[in-house]
């Protein structure tokens, strides 16, 4: 019974490993990219929400983590948390040539 636990050891260290290094690992990474993204936001900043609204920040409230954003309706306040990493970064991303 002992040989069956012994052989089938590295197989689950295999497996951990892994999991570590395609589930853990690339979520640490996006939260801290997130995280630094949330920081770095500026005035003037062109964003995307994650419901799809685009705007230009004008104002940055750190007490409630709140921004208001400028968009073509008027300006909107909305919590930091709504607006995409994905979407922005693609905004201000050079095009692509193809």
């Amino acid at each position: 019974m002992s040989e069956g636990l012994s052989g089938q050891l590295p197989f689950l260290l295999l497996m951990l490993v892994v999991f570590f290094f395609f589930i853990i690992l690339p979520q640490q990474r996006r939260q801290k990219k997130e995280k630094n993204f949330m920081r770095d936001m500026k005035k003037g900043d062109r964003v995307i929400t994650k419901s799809g609204i685009h705007g230009k920040i004008m104002e940055l409230n750190d007490k409630d983590n709140t921004c208001i954003v400028e968009t073509l309706a008027g300006k909107l306040k909305i919590e930091r948390s709504a607006i995409s990493l994905e979407m922005s970064s693609k905004l201000s991303a050079p095009p692509v040539k193809k």
